[in-house]
């Protein structure tokens, strides 16, 4: 696939935007996959693309939380566990849908998964309420599904998952140390 020099322009500061705006927040996909679709790219590529350009942020989030304390290896080597066998499930299973079907899921999926989170009832009774779910179960259910997720579609994961953990009320637990500090 060869691209004009104004398209491959055009991508270069679509893709700079995006950089820029996932640095901040996250979300950047939210520009770069609609423009590598409007460029001719096929949709499967194009989720590739951003899902390489999106896990250099990824990796270096990690690492900031990990080195600064913020995440347990230990802790989480469960969820991280489904987390990946969950990802790479969903980036084999988006290889079998059909280009055509694809394109017309994207914006269907963006917005089905706001409305879920959106309109879904927590799964704890409040901040310091009895937890409902083991850990285990937890690092089964959100980190497979997650996961997925990520590895199937991977749009606007770093938007929607902290408001996801906020409904499931478990934000302070996924984004606080667990070890106290002195």
């Amino acid at each position: 696939m060869e691209f004009s020099l104004e398209v491959l322009t055009f991508l270069f500061f679509v893709a700079s935007l995006a950089g820029f705006i996932d640095a901040m927040a996250g979300g950047g996909g939210l520009l770069t996959v609609p423009a590598l679709l409007a460029a001719g790219v096929p949709p499967t590529q194009a989720l590739a693309t951003n899902k390489l350009q999106s896990s250099f942020g990824s990796f270096s989030a990690s690492l900031y939380f990990i080195r600064n304390g913020l995440v347990s290896l230990k802790e989480m080597r469960l969820a991280i566990f489904f987390t990946f066998i969950g990802a790479a499930i969903g980036a084999e299973a988006v290889q079998f849908i059909d280009a055509s079907i694809l394109t017309s899921l994207i914006p269907v999926l963006l917005i089905l998964i706001s409305l879920y989170f959106l309109l879904a009832p927590p799964t704890r009774e409040s901040s310091h309420g009895k937890q409902k779910i083991s850990d285990a179960m937890f690092a089964l259910t959100v980190g497979g599904s997650v996961g997925f997720y990520d590895g199937f579609f991977g749009l606007a994961l770093a938007l929607s998952l902290p408001f996801a953990l906020w409904r499931l009320d478990i934000s302070h637990w996924w984004m606080q140390p667990r070890v106290p500090r002195c």
